[in-house]
């Protein structure tokens, strides 16, 4: 029955899920086997593939789920009667401090998701990245017509550049050995002081 189907798929996408995280986590990303995987899980090899392409695939299949809500949170932490400076740093905080509890499988994610575009769950990440960058460039639309930035360049243009600057912080940031989000966000917020602000003299 269909209702019954949907849920034997949700509870086997859940294990493997789970497997995934504590087999990534606990061990090394190379020595972690899809086979090791679809044992932990108590699944088939080929039941394992029908939800993830590889490896890689795997990685957002655990990081997806928790990467849309922490995404709905961030967009909903910025008030437009903050500062910019204030508003951009309520967007991207609730990323560090979710990073800095799972730092393993975060710089794991931020590795694997260079150029990653074919697979079972790359179509879901992109959607959630996508979500993120239109937050960003409306904020920065909501801060150009209120008067608090310049009107040129563009919205997207400045929230591409916004961006760029986040997600270079963010990979620096958790290469460390034990990423403090304070820290991290110190160094964010001095960046994106820059941004705005800008070099030119006095």
């Amino acid at each position: 029955m269909p209702g019954r189907r949907e849920s034997n798929k949700a509870e086997k996408q859940a294990r493997i899920r789970e497997a995934a995280r504590a087999l990534f986590t606990q061990h090394d990303f190379t020595a972690t086997t899809m086979r090791s995987i679809a044992q932990r899980a108590h699944v088939g090899l080929g039941t394992l593939f029908s939800y993830a392409d590889d490896k890689r695939d795997l990685v957002f299949l655990v990081f997806n789920e928790e990467l849309a809500s922490l995404t709905e949170r961030a967009l909903a932490a910025p008030r437009a009667s903050m500062p910019v400076l204030e508003q951009l740093m309520a967007l991207f905080g609730p990323h560090y401090r979710q990073f800095a509890r799972e730092p393993v499988l975060a710089r794991l994610a931020l590795q694997e998701l260079t150029f990653y575009s074919a697979g079972k769950q790359a179509l879901a990440f992109q959607s959630i990245r996508e979500r993120l960058m239109r937050g960003l460039v409306a904020l920065i639309d909501r801060a150009q017509r209120s008067g608090h930035l310049p009107l040129h360049p563009s919205a997207t243009l400045i929230a591409r550049h916004v961006f760029f600057v986040y997600a270079g912080a963010l990979r620096a940031w958790i290469a460390r050995e034990k990423p403090g989000a304070a820290a991290g966000l110190r160094e964010l917020r001095s960046l994106l002081t820059i941004t705005l602000t800008g070099l030119a003299p006095d």
